[in-house]
């Protein structure tokens, strides 16, 4: 089982509040003492708050962080929220499973309650509501796609969808994907999501749309334009190549293949210093988990981006704040997931978690699951 280090968990918990104790101690806690910890310490600090804490995250926040941290561990105590997730997803899965058996309408109607319920408080979002209305049902089959994926990982998905699977594919075939993942607005707002769509799409054996997404991506994203893109769409252009790699990892269950997306490393080693300037701590928390899932062809550089997230680390609130300097625990975790990933990157990696269909329990009152 990859750690950390060797310690246990009960022993990672008493060094992370030795460690806080002791910048309590000498009045050292806020950003700047980032400098005088080294990079595991850092992550144990972040890991600490988040689990102790846990509980008062959403279901959704806490399968995202669990199941990272298992892949990067393989700690068994990151199981129960994988089993709960899966449990709820099955739960939702089967839901949509009767409704489209009993009512010829139900796709059509999830799909507009969908849209209608998609939240539009920022333009980002407004953008993806309508790119998602133009296309037919897209709304709830790209929601059904994210399920099936996330039971696929979990190893439930044929178990999940019993003699049914025949109606719930048939949705995501007549779903016009294509069109999405290569439409210009879908790379210019959406790029990270289009990518997992079409990755997705592939693992499930669909459809292979990356080829067509790459190609529409880099006629979109040609690295000539990078001085003339503004700072929003050269972080959607970084997001959308990092999430091609990580999707191709199976979302860190396994290196990605090098040979077919190298470019994708040579292309941040070279722009290493405007990455460093221009990207928001989650984005290059992944730009160098990315490099390390295509073989880390060059440490100085993730190095670089491993200081730059320790730079950032509030030592006071155990955490990296937003670019705004706002430290919210739920809002947050994608950000510091992220980084205690890359700080603490195994030797390698874990697959799973994968349950038996006997591991798994259905709750009589299930979270409803939206992602």
């Amino acid at each position: 089982m990859s750690r950390f280090s060797p310690l246990s968990c009960l022993s990672f918990r008493l060094f992370g509040m030795v460690v806080l104790v002791a910048l309590l101690a000498t009045g050292c806690t806020g950003a700047s003492t980032s400098q005088q910890l080294t990079r595991l310490e850092v992550a144990e600090l972040i890991r600490d708050r988040y689990e102790s804490e846990m509980h008062s995250l959403p279901l959704s926040k806490q399968r995202h962080y669990a199941q990272r941290l298992y892949r990067i561990t393989g700690d068994p105590d990151y199981l129960f929220y994988n089993r709960l997730y899966a449990g709820n997803l099955v739960k939702s899965v089967r839901q949509d499973i009767d409704g489209l058996i009993a009512d010829e309408y139900y796709a059509q109607f999830r799909n507009e309650q969908m849209l209608e319920t998609m939240p539009r408080r920022t333009e980002r979002q407004v953008q993806r509501a309508q790119l998602l209305s133009e296309f037919e049902g897209m709304a709830f089959a790209r929601s059904l796609l994210f399920k099936l994926i996330q039971l696929e990982y979990y190893g439930v998905l044929d178990w999940a969808l019993g003699e049914e699977s025949e109606r719930v594919y048939q949705v995501l075939s007549e779903a016009d994907f294509l069109g999405l993942v290569t439409h210009p607005d879908a790379i210019q707002h959406y790029a990270a999501q289009a990518a997992n769509i079409a990755w997705f799409l592939h693992q499930l054996g669909i459809a292979d749309y990356r080829d067509d997404f790459l190609s529409a991506f880099q006629n979109i994203y040609p690295a000539e334009r990078d001085p003339v893109l503004s700072l929003s769409q050269y972080r959607n252009k970084i997001y959308g190549l990092t999430h091609v790699v990580i999707a191709d990892s199976h979302y860190y269950q396994q290196l990605a293949d090098e040979g077919a997306l190298g470019w994708i490393a040579e292309y941040f080693i070279k722009n290493i210093e405007q990455l460093l300037r221009d990207s928001t701590e989650d984005i290059l928390a992944e730009v160098g988990i990315s490099l390390m899932l295509l073989s880390n062809p060059e440490p100085e550089v993730v190095t670089k981006i491993q200081e730059a997230l320790m730079q950032s680390f509030d030592a006071g609130h155990r955490m990296i704040p937003s670019p705004e300097g706002v430290f919210h625990l739920e809002r947050g975790e994608h950000r510091n997931v992220l980084a205690i990933m890359l700080l603490a990157w195994p030797d390698v990696l874990v697959p799973g978690p994968r349950f038996l269909p006997e591991q798994i329990s259905l709750p009589e009152e299930w979270i409803l699951i939206e992602e």
